[in-house]
């Protein structure tokens, strides 16, 4: 039964496009990230940690590539919390299901086929370009670039914000798009990674998705000298420059999808 690992992917900052196809952003992978075993099966069938679930994303691509299978998930990130965990459970899957039946697919067409289910789930809008490539990964208009990095990162995830709400709904998303198009003409992947969630936090607060557990934490950061934002779209605060304030961490991972 083949099994492939995808990476969490966090996005500080996006902005859709005007042709509906995914969006502009800056965002980077993390260590922890969604694995999927595929194994044929006559019936579609979804387990999440063990437990039964419907997880869309994942249906749909094996319903885009022709195949039933018994998919068995394992997240070592949070759900519904702003890691793309859905575009990693996705992603993954598409790649053990290539695997499992023998489709002979390109890389890019695993990614495609990937994206396209998140695309018309709601579930994301580009989550899996960044967690096929890893890394720094960003698109602000002139195609896709990445870089490696390892930075150490704090955070704290409170809840989860249903990103197909935020999606979904025109005025977020007019919010969303001329703050993002700004933040983005701001980016430079040269400068520190405190300078540019500087940049996204201001952007997240013009959109008015921050709650209040996220102010709070963002002010936490910010009082003990480091610098905070928001995950899109979820409940999570991320630190960079400080030690010991937000109750867990990872690093930004410069690893991207692949077989186990």
């Amino acid at each position: 039964m083949p099994t492939a690992y995808a990476p969490g992917s966090v996005t500080t900052v996006f902005a859709p496009r005007d042709d509906g196809e995914g969006s502009f952003g800056v965002s980077f992978t993390v260590e922890d990230g969604v694995g999927a075993t595929v194994e044929p099966a006559d019936e579609t069938t979804v387990r999440l940690d063990g437990e039964p679930t419907e997880f869309e994303p994942v249906e749909g691509v094996l319903g885009s590539l022709g195949v039933s299978a018994a998919v068995s998930l394992s997240a070592d990130v949070p759900i519904g919390c702003g890691f793309g965990a859905s575009g990693a459970a996705t992603l993954s899957t598409a790649l053990a299901a290539d695997a499992a039946f023998d489709l002979g697919l390109t890389r890019d067409d695993v990614v495609e086929a990937a994206h396209r289910a998140e695309v018309a789930a709601g579930t994301g809008l580009g989550d899996v370009f960044v967690q096929d490539r890893g890394g720094l990964v960003w698109n602000t208009g002139d195609g896709r670039e990445r870089m490696d990095r390892t930075d150490r990162v704090e955070y704290v995830s409170t809840g989860g914000i249903a990103t197909e709400s935020v999606l979904g709904d025109p005025a977020s998303m007019r919010k969303v798009k001329t703050a993002g198009t700004d933040a983005l003409a701001a980016f430079d992947p040269d400068t520190p990674l405190s300078r540019w969630f500087e940049t996204a936090w201001t952007f997240a607060d013009r959109t008015g998705l921050p709650t209040a557990s996220v102010r709070a934490s963002v002010d936490r950061v910010r009082e003990a000298g480091g610098a905070a934002t928001m995950a899109m779209v979820g409940e999570t605060v991320l630190a960079v420059g400080v030690d010991g304030v937000l109750e867990r961490e990872t690093r930004i991972t410069p690893d991207g999808a692949s077989l186990r």
